[in-house]
């Protein structure tokens, strides 16, 4: 499964946020417009190869904050024995403390607590994931925020332009293995620079439509549509070499 390296050229866009004035987001289109698809169960061989299964769902997923925390433990109460497959063992407590005290989803056999193994009657994969799509509603609003953002990346950073003023800028980037730190290094597989996961039908602003809305806002992505449009338009000129 050839990965490509990093360090090829990108080409971004900036443009000032519609619905805040404060605010610039600098888009990376070579990643947006990349054909990179989820390919967790057609394909996958996950990040370790001692959790094959697991896809990405290994360590436990970190909460962003407390609204996080308590918009997935809601989701949780609707989770049933006949959907979960560790329901037993969540009742027992579903979330941990890691080395340094921050509070993730708990690990259980190598892999995430709300994992479902291949061969479980109530479905393969993620528990909330398959109660947002039995209920209708987007992944993302039952699911930890890492969980579904992933390998989309939101970087914030102050800017001063040197007149003194200041402004926030909101980069929408690849989340590369370089993210993770020095950890990155160490994962078996990774899938964002990875050919083997561009086989999306749809580019990735177009497929992750409802994850771009809830980062950027629907006047933001409006935006950010627009301008991957025109990119493509132009022939794009700097793909993603995965693709």
């Amino acid at each position: 499964m050839p990965e490509v390296d990093l360090g090829f050229p990108r080409q971004w866009v900036e443009f000032a946020n519609p619905a805040d004035a404060s605010e610039v987001f600098r888009c990376d289109l070579t990643w947006l417009t990349s054909r990179w698809t989820c390919i967790f169960g057609a394909g996958c061989p996950g990040i370790f190869s001692s959790s094959p299964e697991a896809g990405c769902c290994t360590l436990g997923a970190h909460f962003a904050d407390e609204a996080d925390h308590q918009r997935v433990a809601t989701a949780v109460e609707r989770l049933t024995p006949e959907r979960w497959e560790r329901h037993d063992q969540g009742l027992e407590g579903w979330t941990e403390r890691d080395d340094e005290d921050e509070l993730k989803t708990r690990v259980v056999d190598g892999a995430c607590i709300f994992h479902n193994s291949r061969d479980f009657a109530g479905g393969y994969g993620c528990a909330l994931h398959g109660l947002a799509l039995a209920e209708g509603v987007e992944p993302l609003t039952l699911k930890p925020d890492v969980c579904w953002q992933l390998p989309i990346r939101r970087q914030f950073r102050e800017v001063d332009p040197g007149d003194g003023s200041t402004y926030t800028e909101v980069q929408i980037g690849e989340y590369t293995r370089a993210g993770w730190g020095p950890g990155g290094a160490d994962l078996d597989w990774y899938c964002s620079s990875n050919t083997e996961a561009h086989v999306g039908m749809e580019p990735v602003y177009v497929a992750n439509r409802a994850e771009l809305e809830e980062l950027m806002g629907a006047d933001g992505y409006a935006e950010l549509s627009r301008h991957c449009e025109a990119f493509e338009d132009a022939g794009v000129p700097t793909p993603h070499p995965a693709s």
